[in-house]
C-alpha cells in the first residue's frame, strides 16, 4: 500500500486528499500534516474562547463562483450546496463589485466547514502542529522530518503550503529543486495582511445596515463583516462577531510588529469607521505573512514536480491565484500528474 503525505491542510491540501481517495482505485494510506492547530489554512474559521458557536472567517469571506467557474467546476459548487456547507450570499456587502453571472456564496459553518468537509470525504490520517523541515531520499522513499516526533517515509509527498516555506525546508529536497524550478519558485509573491476577530456578549446590538463593508478611505481597514449577518445566521445565544481585514500597506509596514503593537492600532481605526461599539468579550489576531498571491508561478500551471520516483510534486495557489477556483484548479493538476504516477 502506497504511502502518500500531504503538507497543508488548507483549500488546496484538502481537495487533493479527498481526490486521491475518490479517484483512485489502488489502496493508499493518506496523511495530512499542517503547522496549525486546526484545517483550514487561509480558508480559517475561529471560535470565540468563551462561545465556541460564536465563529469568524479570519481569511476567505465568501466564494466568488464567475460564468467561467461554474463551466468548468460546477460539480464542486453542486457538491457543497447540496451538503449545506454553502449557500447563496444573500446579506448586503457595502462596496464589493458584483460583475455580470457572477455567484457568491457564503459557508453558514465557516469557510473552514469546506475543508472539513474535504478531509472527512478523504479518509485521511489528519496530523496538526506538525511543522516538516527536512525531506531526504531513502531507498526510494522520502523520509520526512518534523520539528518534533520521529521521522516518517512515504512514497509520496504532495507540498501544498506557501511556496515560501517550500524553499526553507532542507534535506536532499533542496538539491533536487532545478535551477529553472527554483527561479519560478523565488518568483512567486504574496500579499501580507492582519485580520481581526471581534467577540461580543450576547444581546449585543451592532447597529449598521450592511452584513459586509469594504472601506476605500482607512490606511489601515480594507473590509469588515459581522459574520453571523454575512451568513444569515441570528441567534439569541450567541453574541454577533465582527472581522476587520487589514489593508495590504498596513500589513506590509507592520509585519514583523508584535499583536501587542498592531491590535490597539486597528482597534483604534475601526473607532473611527465604526464608533462607540461596545467592548468586546475575547478577541483573535492572525498576522497572514503569505495572505493572496500576487505573482504565481508562471511557467508551472497549478503544479510543479519536483521528482518523479519517488514522487514529490508542489501544488497550491502559489501556481495558480488566491481563490476557491485557483485551489480547485491545483488540486486537479496535482490529481493528474498523481494518477499518472500511480
Amino acid at each position: 500500500m502506497a504511502r502518500v503525505l500531504i503538507v497543508g491542510a488548507g483549500l488546496t491540501g484538502s481537495l487533493c486528499a479527498a481526490l486521491l481517495r475518490r479517484e483512485t482505485t489502488c489502496p493508499l494510506h493518506l496523511a495530512v500534516w499542517d503547522k496549525a492547530g486546526d484545517s483550514g489554512g487561509r480558508m480559517t474559521t475561529t471560535s470565540s474562547p468563551r462561545d465556541p458557536q460564536s465563529t469568524v472567517d479570519l481569511g476567505a469571506q465568501y466564494i466568488t463562483c464567475t460564468p467561467r467557474s461554474a463551466q468548468i467546476h460546477q460539480s464542486f459548487y453542486d457538491e457543497l450546496l447540496a451538503h449545506g456547507i454553502l449557500k447563496p450570499l444573500t446579506s448586503p456587502i457595502e462596496g464589493m463589485v458584483v460583475k455580470e453571472g457572477d455567484f457568491n456564496f457564503v459557508a453558514p459553518q465557516g469557510v473552514s466547514s469546506i475543508i472539513k468537509h474535504y478531509l472527512k470525504e478523504s479518509g485521511a490520517d489528519i496530523c496538526f502542529r506538525q511543522c516538516v523541515t527536512h525531506i531526504n531520499l531513502r531507498n526510494d522513499k522520502w523520509e520526512v522530518f518534523k520539528e518534533t516526533g520521529f521521522p516518517e517515509q512515504f512514497d509520496i509527498v504532495v507540498l501544498t503550503m506557501p511556496v515560501p516555506q517550500i524553499l526553507q525546508l532542507q534535506g536532499d529536497i533542496a538539491n533536487l529543486i532545478s535551477e529553472c524550478q527554483r527561479q519560478q519558485l523565488e518568483s512567486v509573491s504574496y500579499s501580507s495582511r492582519y485580520a481581526l476577530g471581534l467577540f461580543y456578549e450576547v444581546g449585543t446590538k451592532i447597529d449598521v445596515p450592511w452584513a459586509g463593508q469594504y472601506i476605500t478611505s482607512n490606511p489601515c481597514i480594507r473590509f469588515i463583516s459581522i459574520d453571523n449577518k454575512k451568513r444569515n445566521i441570528e441567534s439569541s445565544e450567541t453574541g454577533p462577531s465582527l472581522v476587520i481585514h487589514t489593508t495590504v500597506p498596513f500589513g506590509v509596514t507592520h509585519l514583523e510588529h508584535s499583536s501587542e503593537e498592531v491590535q490597539p492600532l486597528i482597534c483604534q481605526e475601526l473607532e473611527r469607521i465604526l464608533p462607540g461599539l461596545p467592548q468586546p468579550v475575547a478577541t483573535k489576531l492572525q498576522k497572514w505573512r503569505y495572505s493572496q498571491v500576487s505573482n504565481a508561478a508562471a511557467n508551472y500551471p497549478g503544479q510543479m514536480t519536483l521528482h518523479v520516483k519517488p514522487f514529490l510534486v508542489c501544488g497550491g495557489d502559489g501556481f495558480t491565484q488566491s481563490n476557491f477556483d485557483g485551489c480547485i484548479t491545483s488540486a486537479l493538476c496535482v490529481l493528474e500528474a498523481l494518477k499518472n504516477h500511480i
